[in-house]
């Protein structure tokens, strides 16, 4: 997690800026030059610790309410303090152990991220987000065709993070049971480990192409399994857990501000487009304040990491919480729940 030092700011206020910050994370109420000499373990004069404030404060890194002669870290505070000064918190065992039974089961997709968001809330006491895995990210694993009475067909199709798609289609002819099973066969065999994606292009492609030679029932067969992939919602959802945890925190309960907050999560849309900016990236990544250019999200942090499938980005997760969160213990929350979902979503 840590950066190159930043030499900008020096020994000294780099210690007592770590004091401030971790102060102000676990009391929510400005910080003091005499609760600053006592928790920095420094045997200074007051003076001396005016002074460093007040460098810490032209640095940007610190300010002073107007409300109080105490000081509270700005944006630019708790970013130098993510990237270079905090001390991270390993997941304990036991948590680990609870976070792997939360999102471990039968779950299909969209509950596994369900659990998998729950686990988050419940473990950080904030909001936890989860994408469900894009559709253009998942592979086709296997595919079954079953006839039904008349000229109905089941098609079954299992992608690659375990989920059962059924849907019936209506067919012009009947089709005997062996041809379906010989078309299945034939799916398998060549299309199995493609995208989702790379297997609709195909399909239309194959379709398409005049000069491939296949007989009616293996090309109402692709038709079929078209209608499949043409019937799922190709926009990625998002699952919210805990967005009520957020009322315990005194800055976040402004009545328009909670508004508003509450809305991006009813919408989404936009949550979306922030997480996006995560799929791509190593490791975790945090946001911070006006950090995520989102107006509801200015008084919060969203602390993200994606998890993968296939040795592909699959989603994103993230824990929501005001800016004064506690970053030793949630990026490792984060950073642990999804290295589990990848595993889990891997065995599936």
């Amino acid at each position: 997690m840590s950066k190159p030092l930043d030499t900008s700011v020096n020994e000294r206020a780099q210690h007592f800026l770590k004091v401030l910050i971790e102060r102000y994370i676990r009391d929510g109420q400005p910080v003091g030059s005499r609760t600053l000499a006592r928790d920095s373990g420094l045997d200074l004069s007051p003076a001396t610790i005016r002074n460093v404030m007040a460098d810490l404060e032209d640095l940007g890194l610190i300010r002073s309410p107007h409300t109080s002669a105490g000081r509270v870290p700005t944006v630019s505070g708790y970013r130098f303090f993510v990237d270079y000064l905090v001390t991270l918190q390993p997941v304990g065992d036991v948590d680990v152990d609870r976070l792997r039974a939360s999102i471990s089961g039968g779950h299909e997709r969209k509950g596994l991220m369900e659990a998998a968001s729950r686990a988050l809330s419940d473990l950080t006491h904030m909001a936890g987000v989860v994408t469900i895995p894009r559709r253009d990210r998942l592979f086709f694993r296997q595919i079954e065709f079953l006839p039904l009475s008349s000229n109905r067909v089941l098609v079954i199709l299992v992608s690659s993070d375990g989920e059962v798609q059924n849907r019936v289609i209506e067919t012009k002819d009947p089709f005997p049971a062996s041809k379906l099973e010989n078309c299945a066969n034939f799916l398998n065999e060549h299309y199995s480990g493609l995208t989702l994606q790379q297997m609709r292009s195909r399909l239309l492609e194959e379709m398409q192409d005049t000069r491939t030679r296949m007989d009616h029932i293996m090309a109402r067969a692709l038709e079929m399994v078209g209608q499949v992939l043409d019937g799922e919602d190709p926009k990625e959802d998002v699952v919210v857990a805990g967005q009520t945890n957020l009322l315990s925190f005194a800055e976040l309960t402004q009545m328009d501000r909670l508004r508003q907050l509450f809305e991006s999560f009813d919408h989404k849309r936009e949550i979306l487009h922030l997480l996006d900016r995560s799929v791509e990236a190593d490791g975790v990544q945090i946001f911070i304040g006006e950090e995520s250019s989102y107006a509801p999200f200015e008084d919060c942090s969203l602390v993200t990491a994606s998890y993968g499938m296939d040795d592909e980005v699959a989603g994103v997760l993230a824990v929501v919480g005001p800016t004064r969160m506690a970053y030793d213990r949630v990026i490792p929350v984060v950073d642990v729940t999804a290295k589990l979902l990848g595993a889990m979503l891997n065995r599936r």
